[in-house]
């Protein structure tokens, strides 16, 4: 197979283009080894966060990467396109018009790796847990809107809803909607460790060190019913501290895959290699990376001083400097090729002006420079986050009308914890799409028990345009209300959208279906792996 790198077309959601496979038993193990997969990140369990692959808590990339591969849901995102699919369940829909009521059939035989039959009242189980823990920092707000959760019988879940949301069943296909074993997971508080009992495609023994997830070993599950397709029987996933470390295990052929977390620099490196058996590819991303205020501390309470930061952070030059191109400016918290998507922030704002900064914080009678202290997580989001932030800082003050500090953070947990607590006037953050919708980079952000517990609220996003966008089936037809409430949020600038990702893989060139191996929002799908041959 031809190493350079391969660039894939985008597709709403998922990605779908196919690649032949081409052999020998060169690479990171013989034909019938596990298939290793590198991840530049730590899954860790703290004080505030024990349960770091409970689906009550786990609310990110990583940790819920682990999740897809031992858990079943309801339904599940196929391939291509963005309608969600039945999973544990044999078929499920809407049954009335205003999408206010939602009826799954599961499949008959489903068991969980302990051997325990998985019936409806395992699902409803699973459902009320998530909302009655309400863990601060979980997925619990994306089904926030159900009413109460009904089993007819054995094998139907009837969920009914507040008010109506057409994106109920995508949601459902994430791991917030996981379906975990009644008689092992309390119902009341989190199921500490790191061990999981679920019913998906792989078994789970995971391997740590402290507080530290090292290695989690997927092993097929014989008795899996579900819709996916399994393509080899053991895949290892080995988390790194630092993304050299993993590039250089790739080279050695250590490990087989990696995705995410390469700087710019390792990404041009792997696709310039000399070494005929190791294979790039690229493929569209909707991966987000923002700035996110308190918009109740003194220093940026007031818009004016987050509007004249929107006025003069310099996107194009955070992605030409300190990304190398592997970004993509962007002017909204929704990213380009998500239906609905405008470019709000560019419109109100241009490019970087700092006379027109000066003018909106002398309107609104700001004294300059305005201090605060610009913090951010300094492993979670990949070797370039310092550097991001370091020009930051320098574009911000080189205006003097700023005067920002940057903080780094070494642990992911407590970053999130201080965060959530209102602790940092404005902070960098990054965004993993749950669906591949519009809904799910505005709706997370907005409102009572939004994800980043942000005390920001707008009455109209919250109570008109969203509620009217889950009235439509047809997503198109959303389209205008999305525009308006982006339109609102450059207003108001709760925050500050920078860039959106593209996404790279890299692997040893035996392994087939890496062009399944991520969807657009990062999510791993290790099932689709293969180990063949190399060219």
């Amino acid at each position: 197979m031809n190493r350079k790198t391969l660039v894939l077309p985008a597709l709403a959601g998922l990605l779908a283009p196919a690649l032949a496979a081409c052999g020998s038993t060169d690479g990171a193990g013989s034909a019938d080894a596990p298939i290793i997969v590198g991840v530049a990140s730590q899954i860790e369990a703290t004080k505030a966060a024990p349960a770091p692959l409970d689906p009550a808590q786990a609310y990110d990339v990583d940790a819920w990467n682990v999740l897809r591969g031992t858990f079943q849901t309801l339904m599940r995102m196929p391939r291509s396109g963005t309608a969600a699919v039945p999973e544990a369940a044999e078929s499920c829909g809407f049954r009335d018009t205003q999408n206010e009521q939602f009826r799954c059939t599961l499949r008959s035989g489903l068991k969980f790796s302990n051997g325990h039959a998985l019936t409806a009242e395992d699902v409803k189980f699973s459902i009320d847990r998530l909302r009655t823990i309400n863990y601060t920092n979980g997925p619990v707000s994306l089904l926030n809107d159900i009413d109460r959760v009904e089993t007819p019988n054995d094998r139907e879940v009837v969920f009914h809803l507040t008010k109506p949301d057409a994106t109920f069943p995508q949601k459902l296909a994430t791991p917030a909607a996981a379906i975990v074993d009644s008689q092992v997971y309390p119902k009341n508080s989190l199921y500490k460790g790191w061990q999981t009992v679920g019913s998906g495609p792989y078994t789970l023994k995971a391997e740590y060190s402290g507080d530290r997830l090292t290695k989690a070993v997927f092993t097929k599950n014989p008795d899996y019913k579900g819709g996916l397709t399994v393509k080899n029987d053991k895949v290892e996933m080995r988390f790194f501290d630092d993304s050299a470390d993993m590039d250089a295990a790739l080279r050695k052929g250590d490990i087989d895959l990696l995705g995410r977390g390469l700087s710019p620099t390792q990404i041009k490196s792997l696709e310039n290699s000399k070494d005929k058996h190791l294979m790039v590819q690229a493929m569209p991303g909707q991966e987000i990376r923002y700035i996110a205020f308190n918009t109740k501390d003194p220093a940026v309470s007031n818009k004016a001083v987050r509007q004249a930061m929107a006025q003069v952070v310099n996107r194009s030059q955070l992605v030409r400097d300190v990304y190398g191109y592997t970004a993509d400016p962007l002017y909204s918290l929704v990213p380009q090729g998500v239906v609905g998507h405008i470019n709000s922030f560019f419109t109100k704002y241009g490019d970087p002006n700092t006379a027109a900064a000066r003018k909106t914080l002398e309107q609104a009678n700001i004294t300059t420079p305005v201090k605060f202290t610009l913090t951010y997580s300094k492993y979670h989001y990949g070797p370039n986050t310092a550097q991001e932030f370091a020009a930051l800082q320098k574009q911000l003050n080189a205006t003097k009308l700023f005067d920002v500090s940057v903080k780094g953070v070494d642990r992911w947990q407590q970053f999130r914890t201080d965060a959530s607590g209102g602790k940092y006037a404005a902070y960098g953050m990054g965004w993993f799409a749950d669906i591949p919708d519009a809904d799910n980079y505005i709706a997370p952000f907005i409102g009572k028990g939004n994800f980043l517990n942000s005390p920001y609220r707008n009455e109209k996003i919250e109570n008109q345009l969203i509620p009217a966008t889950r009235q439509q089936t047809d997503r198109n037809a959303a389209g205008d209300d999305f525009k308006q409430a982006q339109d609102i949020l450059a207003d108001d600038v709760p925050y500050v959208p920078l860039w959106q990702g593209k996404q790279y893989v890299a692997a040893r060139d035996n392994i087939t279906g890496i062009q399944w191996a991520l969807n657009s929002s990062s999510a791993l799908q290790i099932w689709e792996l293969a180990r063949g041959v190399s060219s």
